[in-house]
């Protein structure tokens, strides 16, 4: 038998009981949290398509063609596989353990397909080796892109829940911010103030910096270009929350804020948006 004919005839010969053993160990190697979180029929389903789209491949006469369908076939589904045992919770070796676990029972069934043919079952055992190795790599290749996209966009929503613009009066809006003020963050604060200021129209913008921890040079550089933005859009801004440490801060880092209206909290600077726009409170 050629090298790949071996494996072909085992997987196709043995497969119930490939199948068997191999979701035996599955099952038995999963903790219970990751038994939680997908069901025994998932699984059997995933481990009968993995095994038959291997088949197809290992019969195709060259298990080592990346580009025939037959291996295309079987990648897609492992790139799938993998991006759902993200959203599933799965670490990246619980899923490339879906891979090298299918070694035990296979090269079983080798042994027994080769028979006393020592050399031959070397080759199909390093063949196999080669061919699940970089099955393995492609699920964690897979997973790791995956959770790389799912932090990016966690990081993206947060960033636009921690930099919300409210309406706080006719005409006048709110910016309360939280947190270190990076270049990334000050784009989005930019993109969402000013496009709300088009939105409602508004004339006076609020940026109240009471949650930012330290104001350094850098910090003060997005807040004035954050501000010239609110200008070129033809509104004002008043920064409110310079607390007396920030207020020597600046002083020592020599920044120039003239020209920028700034208030000790939020009710100060509302109360002079207010007063700007023509609007009065009685009790």
């Amino acid at each position: 038998m050629a090298s790949s004919t071996i494996m072909a005839s085992a997987l196709r010969k043995h497969q119930k009981k490939i199948l068997g053993e191999w979701v035996q160990t599955l099952h038995d190697d999963a903790s219970d949290s990751k038994k939680a979180r997908i069901s025994p029929q998932e699984l059997n389903a995933q481990a009968e398509e993995f095994l038959q789209l291997l088949t197809a491949v290992v019969s195709s006469g060259n298990p080592e063609d990346s580009h025939s369908a037959q291996f295309k076939a079987l990648q897609d589904f492992l790139e799938g596989l993998s991006r759902s045992r993200v959203q599933q919770g799965f670490s990246s070796a619980e899923t490339a353990t879906f891979i090298f676990s299918f070694k035990k029972p296979l090269f079983a069934a080798l042994r027994t397909e080769a028979g006393s043919n020592a050399d031959e079952l070397a080759q199909e055992i390093w063949t196999a080796t080669k061919l699940l190795d970089d099955l393995g790599l492609t699920t964690v290749n897979t997973y790791q892109r995956a959770r790389e996209e799912v932090i990016n966009r966690q990081q993206q929503e947060m960033l636009e829940l921690s930099t919300p613009v409210v309406k706080l009066w006719e005409g006048i809006l709110g910016l309360p911010m939280i947190g270190t003020l990076d270049s990334a963050r000050t784009q989005i604060v930019m993109e969402s103030l000013l496009h709300k200021i088009v939105e409602t129209g508004s004339e006076i913008a609020i940026i109240d910096i009471t949650g930012v921890p330290t104001v350094d040079t850098l910090v003060a550089q997005h807040l004035l270009k954050t501000v010239t933005a609110i200008r070129l859009m033809g509104a004002d801004c008043i920064i409110s929350g310079v607390r007396p440490q920030i207020a020597q801060t600046i002083v020592h880092l020599g920044v120039d804020l003239q020209g920028v209206t700034t208030k000790a909290n939020l009710a100060d600077a509302l109360a002079l948006a207010l007063k700007r726009t023509g609007a009065t409170l009685t009790r």
